[in-house]
Order: C-alpha cells, then structure tokens, then sequence
C-alpha cells in the first residue's frame, strides 16, 4: 500500500465507522380509531331494503401509504417515517357501514363482496385527510363524498360532501392521528344525518 493510498483508505474507513454509529430510525404505523356508535334503537326499521357498501375510494395522495401534511393550499408532504398500518378507506368504509346498522334506516347493511347484485348501493371517496399547517395553529382536515344509487334504474337516491376541520392538543403524529379519528367520525355522523333526511318521508 502506498503512501498516497492510505489516507483514502483512512478516510474510507472512518465513514464506515460514523455510519455504524448512525442511529437507524424505524417507520412507526397507525390505524384510524373511530368511535363505534351506540347499539341500534329497537324500533323499526324505516327503509325496509338491503344495502351493500362498497370499499370507500381514496384519493391517489392518501394511496402512497403515509400520513400527509400539507404547508400551503398547494404543497403535499409526506412523512417518511409515520405511515398507515391499515388503509384509511377500509377503516372509514368500516365505520360507515357500522353507522348505518346502528342508524336503522335499512333492514340490513351488507359490505359489497362482489357476488351479489341487490339493488342499493352506497359508494363514497375520502377527499381529504390531511394535517394542515397553514393558515395559523397546525389542524386537521377530513373531507368524505358517498352517494347512494338504485341499480335497478340507475337513480341516485342520495348524495352528499361532509367533511371537518378539528385542532390537535400537541404536535405529535399521535394527536394528528388522533385529531384524524375525530374528523372522520364526526364526517360519517353528518353523512348519515344527511341520508336520513333525505330518505324519510315528509
């Protein structure tokens, strides 16, 4: 070994060292916790047909498996090391489901398994569901479109955008996630609310 190469060779070495040294960080997951609502009323049923839901869509930023935060109106960020351990749009499409059993609007409330065709289905997409950190404090913002069709006849019977802004108590992926839950939950009430409205008879 020359006297030219060992200093290389030293300085090769040393980065190998400090790399070792480096602490190694680990992704940390997530899942949404929305809070089921309360047992059905024992009182009938006032839509007396079955309804499938189908799996909630998501936007294609939500898809990348990250949680998102969002610095102007225009910017999408992504955390490289806090990421979903359950995809939002199958928590959502859970909780969706579980409000309207709980509703009583229909007879019975079926997830869409491909294999049956009944007549009414509820769809939906999650618009949104961001930290915002913008605009003044850093918040949350939850944003859900659903419709329901007769496929039968092609008819939308409903439809509805319900989305909500809720603030975070510190500035921690948990209470983000936390503050997420919240919007979510409080989205599906409106959505539900909504269809209630607009399927009981005046």
């Amino acid at each position: 070994m020359t006297e030219r190469t060992l200093p290389i060779v030293t300085a090769g070495l040393a980065v190998l060292l400090l790399a070792g040294c480096a602490e190694i960080q680990y992704p940390k997951y997530y899942a949404l916790n929305i809070v089921p609502p309360p047992q059905p009323a024992a009182d009938a049923v006032r839509f007396p047909v079955t309804l499938t839901v189908r799996r909630f869509d998501t936007a294609d930023y939500i898809r990348q498996g990250r949680i998102v935060f969002r610095e102007s109106p225009v910017e999408v960020g992504f955390y490289d090391y806090h990421r979903w351990a359950v995809d939002p749009g199958t928590t959502i499409t859970r909780a969706m489901t579980e409000a309207l059993r709980a509703s009583r609007l229909f007879s019975l409330v079926v997830p869409d398994d491909g294999r049956e065709r009944l007549a009414y289905v509820l769809s939906g997409r999650v618009e949104r569901l961001d930290e915002v950190d913008y605009g003044g404090g850093v918040r949350v913002e939850a944003r859900i479109l659903a419709e329901l069709v007769n496929r039968n006849t092609g008819e939308t019977l409903w439809t509805c955008d319900a989305s909500e802004i809720s603030n975070i108590e510190t500035r921690t992926v948990g209470s983000v996630v936390t503050a997420m839950s919240h919007a979510v939950g409080i989205s599906i009430d409106r959505l539900v609310a909504s269809m209630e409205r607009q399927l009981s008879p005046p």
